[in-house]
């Protein structure tokens, strides 16, 4: 059986000598100051979509308004969510997390259309969604192998943006 792991002499004192990289370690092959600008673009995306569902929520009126004004807020919760795991992921990266409202919006991929009725505010969060889907599709497949913890949670936002993208079809399918 080959030998795959570094001796434990040498990751000892690697680890003692480096000790201010944090998590960074030898082991880490993407792009650091990449990583961190596509998070920052990712934790824009999501205030956006945080902001924009729940400017949705209290704006959503009529007969069949209630669930779909309650999903609205479920989601932007959960998008408020996703904005503070990139944000930990960016400042344990040693990185800074910018929340900055100057530059979140020109940064972030989605945009933010305060709909005027039901249906428009569905359709603006579909898109929306598909916009996130592909942009994490692209992250995770850029990231690769090279930073398997960003890229397990890009993966796991992903999937509940295709559930929310589900979500607001479902919702237009229902002809609300």
């Amino acid at each position: 059986m080959a030998d795959f792991l570094t001796d434990v002499h040498e990751l000892r004192a690697k680890a003692r000598a480096e000790i201010m990289n944090g998590p960074v370690t030898d082991a880490y092959h993407a792009d650091l100051p990449r990583v961190v600008e596509l998070l920052n673009t990712a934790l824009a995306t999501e205030i956006v979509c945080t902001l924009r569902y729940r400017q949705h929520h209290f704006m959503a009126k009529g007969l069949d308004s209630e669930p779909v004004a309650q999903e609205f807020l479920a989601h932007s919760n959960e998008e408020q969510g996703h904005a503070d795991l990139l944000a930990g992921r960016i400042a344990q990266l040693g990185g800074t997390p910018d929340l900055d409202p100057e530059r979140v919006v020109g940064r972030a991929h989605s945009e933010y259309v305060p709909a005027t009725d039901l249906k428009q505010m569905i359709r603006e969060n579909l898109v929306a969604e598909r916009i996130a889907i592909a942009s994490y599709t692209e992250m995770i497949d850029w990231l690769g192998d090279g930073d398997p913890t960003t890229r397990r949670i890009l993966e796991e936002i992903l999937a509940r943006e295709e559930e929310h993208a589900d979500d607001m079809l479902t919702f237009l399918e229902s002809d609300i």
